[in-house]
């Protein structure tokens, strides 16, 4: 099973030179900034295996998505016959994508090894690699970062180490909280 999940990311830089600092003083910023636009994350991770792959992309199109799957299946995946797939239920996340970005033959190919599942509307926090994007911004995202080359370069680094270091998500949501937390989900059998 993999779960995917993104994440847009606003390319912050510096309009003055940074502030000054003492040894012992935290750094300090100034309130101004320049926006240099946003970059989307595309997170996918496999939780059993406890690893995870990060695609920095411009933007948050149908072929983002359509080629962050197709390295999925034909790179990260090439010898599975079936990959059981997570993810919300987002415009660009459909098959559909597939056949507009490539041809008919690898469309279908890529479409045949995904088993995909979505999570609920408002549901998304089943989603692990939500959970995963969580804590890659709060360990490597927490700051200004003012290009998306230096967003890539960043990003890769933590998921190294997070792979290298086996990092894995302590799920503790199980069947029965799922039948009280999504009771409304769940058909109602009166005998």
């Amino acid at each position: 099973m993999v779960t995917m999940d993104e994440k847009p990311v606003p390319l912050i830089g510096e309009t003055r030179r940074r502030m000054k600092i003492r040894p012992g003083q935290t750094e300090r910023f100034d309130f101004e900034y320049k926006r240099n636009g946003v970059a989307n994350l595309l997170m996918v991770f496999e939780p059993l295996a406890a690893r995870r792959h990060v695609s920095v992309r411009e933007r948050k199109t149908n072929r983002d998505w359509a080629e962050c799957i197709r390295e999925l299946v034909e790179v990260h995946y090439p010898e599975a016959e079936r990959i059981t797939l997570v993810m919300d239920n987002v415009s660009t996340h459909k098959l559909a994508s597939l056949y507009e970005v490539f041809e008919p033959e690898q469309a279908r190919r890529i479409a045949r090894k995904l088993e995909i599942h979505y999570t609920p509307k408002h549901g998304s926090w089943l989603n692990m690699a939500e959970i995963e994007l969580s804590v890659m911004s709060r360990q490597c995202l927490k700051r200004r970062i003012a290009d998306q080359e230096t967003l890539a370069k960043e990003v890769k680094a933590w998921e190294k180490a997070r792979n290298d270091s086996k990092a894995a998500v302590d799920w503790r949501f199980t069947t029965n909280d799922a039948r009280i937390k999504l009771k409304r989900l769940y058909p109602s059998i009166h005998g």
